[in-house]
């Protein structure tokens, strides 16, 4: 059986990153000029991999960030299955006190196992994860396309990577992000596998 291989990457920072703005699904914003020169590091390092396809999310930081592939001539497309989750009531605030607190209780209480929990009018994790589901459902039935690029978001990327590898969801903090940073994954025999953790080589030389 023929070996799929994924390579995951965040995208590259937005002032709101920077700034700690909340920003999930419903907040698009842009790459700012340290998100640039992250997005070039990491296509200078593997643009000679040979791409057969690139996905990203609906919002506009992914598909920035993988633009230079996409310039190439690299077949791409959007899923709204690898959005990032909804924040819902917090998406587009400052992370004071009070929205600290609230995303502190929050990601306790799904460490302990209340996948089903959510932020006001947002998403649980376990929302993400079915619509997460439809998206590789969707990229593992394309029969040609063997070596993907897919570019997410943080949060979604932590649990996109629990439930391929059979961890439970309640572990999505066990997997360090940054922007850019890489995970390749490998599909064989109805499994994923990790091949490559955490990889932010690409980085070193950025300032």
């Amino acid at each position: 059986m023929k070996i799929k291989t994924f390579y995951f990457i965040r995208h590259g920072q937005t002032d709101l990153n920077l700034r700690g703005i909340v920003q999930g699904k419903g907040v698009d914003s842009p790459l700012n000029d340290t998100g640039r020169k992250q997005a070039d590091a990491f296509y200078q390092m593997y643009k000679d991999v040979p791409f057969d396809k690139v996905y990203t999310s609906t919002l506009q930081r992914t598909k920035q960030t993988v633009s230079q592939f996409i310039a190439d001539g690299i077949p791409t497309e959007e899923h709204f299955g690898l959005d990032e989750i909804s924040w819902g009531v917090y998406e587009g605030k400052e992370q004071d006190d009070r929205v600290a607190s609230g995303f502190q209780q929050l990601v306790a209480s799904w460490k302990s196992g209340d996948l089903d929990l959510s932020v006001e009018t947002g998403e649980s994790p376990n929302d993400l994860v079915r619509r997460q589901k439809l998206a590789m459902e969707f990229m593992l039935s394309k029969k040609n396309e063997e070596t993907v690029l897919i570019c997410m978001h943080g949060r979604a990327l932590r649990i996109m990577l629990c439930h391929l590898t059979g961890i439970s969801v309640c572990k999505m903090d066990d997997f360090p992000h940054t922007n850019t940073a890489l995970y390749v994954l490998e599909f064989k025999n109805g499994r994923f596998t990790i091949r490559d953790h955490y990889n932010i080589e690409h980085l070193k030389d950025l300032k």
